[in-house]
């Protein structure tokens, strides 16, 4: 699937000026709403609309895991190689907040490995795990344009002694309803 970036700006609703030529409240705007897309058109069916949104010098880092990407083609792989080895039972969002530069997001994850695990690098479960993660990421934009993008993941077994979080009274679980067995 081909998708281009003007489309999917289109598709976004956001201005496609360069960050010299708007306010700042209008940057921050535009980058929250990118980076809201980005989040979710990372699925199967929409990821290359997900990668749409990266700059051509774009850099994709899990520290957690020792992953620094730079080839957009080898992080579409590691996206594909995430859906096939993790199935989301939901996410939580707990805070985001954005600069003209930066998007910080902060959320849960709930996950069971399917797949095989090896297709993450340092993956630190087998398959069959049910995981909490505590996912937190850093964005740094240009002109509406993701240039690097940072997933702190941090993996813990659900329902171990470690998986333990505050979260705020407002926060809503997004629950995915079709999510392939374990076996």
């Amino acid at each position: 699937m081909t998708v281009s970036r003007k489309d999917v700006f289109a598709e976004i609703g956001v201005d496609l000026r360069p960050d010299s030529e708007l306010t700042r409240d209008e940057i921050i705007a535009r980058n929250l709403k990118v980076v809201d897309f980005h989040f979710h058109t990372e699925n199967p069916e929409e990821v290359e609309k997900a990668l749409a949104l990266y700059a051509d010098d774009i850099t994709w880092e899990a520290p957690s895991r020792g992953v620094v990407m730079k080839d957009p083609k080898e992080v579409l792989e590691a996206y594909r190689n995430i859906f096939r080895t993790l199935a989301y039972r939901k996410t939580l969002g707990l805070r985001r907040f954005a600069t003209e530069n930066f998007v910080f997001d902060d959320q849960i994850v709930h996950v069971c490995v399917v797949g095989d695990p090896s297709l993450m690098p340092n993956m630190p479960f087998p398959k069959g795990t049910e995981v909490y993660a505590r996912l937190v990421h850093c964005f740094q934009l240009r002109d509406g344009l993701i240039t690097r993008e940072i997933a702190y993941e941090l993996w813990r077994e659900l329902d171990s002694e470690v998986a333990h979080d505050d979260i705020p009274e407002d926060a809503v679980w997004e629950i995915f309803s079709e999510t392939p067995e374990t076996n």
